[in-house]
């Protein structure tokens, strides 16, 4: 095996393991200043691992951090974030109870990521992989995310998503992305059918704040017909289970004091 592949994936592992020895987010220059890589180096490996779903970015403190898709390397990430509650089971108890795919989602810069899904048994179903990024501005759980932040910062997401569009693409209509934003709030929750995927609705909640800042959406994808007729039902089973997240993340929260 080439000495470069062998020295990329030591880098992997030996970012993925510092993150379980200080459990906390870091940044390009701790991680560059702990294993003396160059800054090129490191934001490459780490920008790779946030694209490969593995690791997170948030903008605004300039940290990355595990995503679920590492769980099982690190423990803790289960642990601290979900306040001891085991979230793959929920995800699993609201798939079964719906019949329809799971999705965690969180942002990560400028988009949203399905950090974790867990997928329906029917034959029609949402078929998405983890890791998948979605528009931070034009998604169902992007929208979610987006309703939990200050206008002030939403103004600012906004005004960085259309620096970066493409010449062809139509800049963010703010004030109907406000007024969206609003309803959400309003309403609790948030759906979006066939906005990326033809056919396909997803129902979303916003889950309450966990340790370091982070926020998720939690939600339930399928055929837009199916989805639709049970829609009330579907809520009230994800506002169960954001229930049971926000009573986990406050013992959890209680326990430490």
């Amino acid at each position: 095996m080439a000495e470069g592949s062998i020295k990329s994936a030591r880098r992997v592992f030996e970012v993925l393991e510092y993150f379980d020895r200080i459990r906390a987010p870091v940044s390009l220059t701790q991680i560059c200043n702990q294993f003396g890589y160059a800054p090129s180096s490191g934001s490459a490996l780490l920008k790779s691992l946030v694209q490969l779903g593995y690791l997170e970015y948030d903008k605004r403190s300039r940290t990355y951090l595990p995503t679920m898709r590492i769980a099982l390397l690190g423990s803790w990430v289960a642990t601290d974030l979900f306040g001891g509650l085991n979230i793959l089971r929920l995800m699993e108890d609201l798939r079964d109870a719906t019949r329809e795919t799971v999705v965690l989602a969180a942002r990560s810069d400028l988009q949203v990521q399905y950090v974790h899904v867990v997928h329906s048994n029917e034959a029609l179903q949402f078929a998405v992989a983890p890791g998948t990024l979605r528009p931070l501005a034009a998604s169902g759980f992007g929208r979610l995310l987006l309703s939990a932040e200050k206008t002030a910062d939403i103004e600012a997401t906004v005004r960085r998503i259309d620096a970066r569009r493409a010449p062809q693409e139509a800049k963010i209509d703010q004030r109907a992305l406000m007024a969206d934003l609003q309803a959400v709030r309003d309403q609790g929750f948030a759906t979006s059918d066939s906005r990326v995927t033809p056919g396909v609705c997803t129902m979303g909640v916003l889950l309450p704040p966990t340790p370091f800042g982070r926020r998720f959406a939690l939600g339930v994808g399928g055929p837009s017909a199916r989805i639709t007729s049970k829609s009330m039902t579907i809520l009230g089973f994800l506002r169960e289970a954001a229930n049971i997240f926000d009573k986990a993340v406050k013992q959890a929260s209680t326990t430490c004091d």
